[in-house]
């Protein structure tokens, strides 16, 4: 019975980096800089899953864990905005500004996916609780 409870953490564990990737993504919509301060725009976080063998019941259930945090390599937005700042100033791309290329819609389907996740996982521990607790009483 504790198997299936470290399991179900395994999924919230899971599930919550998945949601700060999210949170990340779309806090970071219109960032044009990278982390160490240089023109590029903001790059698309995702999270890879893969089982955690460690955590198998008798029956073949395993947990979860996040194998990888990646990078999207996906081309920027390109607007067109001579005035602005940070508008390129040669080449190809004379004149637009680089924006992340990140889907909203997309983000926002991947939060309510681990949002439901994470409240099954929830879910699954109560029940496992709520059958602990029925042994004991069976046993007193």
């Amino acid at each position: 019975m504790i198997k299936a409870l470290d399991i179900s953490t395994s999924g919230l564990i899971s599930q919550r980096i998945r949601l700060n990737a999210v949170a990340s993504n779309i806090a970071n919509i219109s960032s044009l800089r990278n982390e160490e301060g240089e023109l590029q725009p903001f790059q698309e976080r995702f999270v890879i899953f893969e089982p955690d063998e460690n955590l198998k019941t008798p029956d073949g259930a395993v947990g979860v864990k996040v194998s990888a945090v990646r990078t999207e390599e996906i081309e920027p937005k390109y607007r067109y905005q001579p005035g602005h700042p940070l508008a390129i100033k040669h080449g190809k791309w004379k004149d637009y500004v680089a924006y992340p290329n990140i889907d909203v819609m997309s983000q926002f389907v991947d939060s309510l996916v681990a949002t439901r996740a994470y409240e099954a996982n929830i879910g699954v521990m109560e029940v496992t609780k709520s059958m602990g607790e029925q042994s004991l009483r069976i046993i007193a």
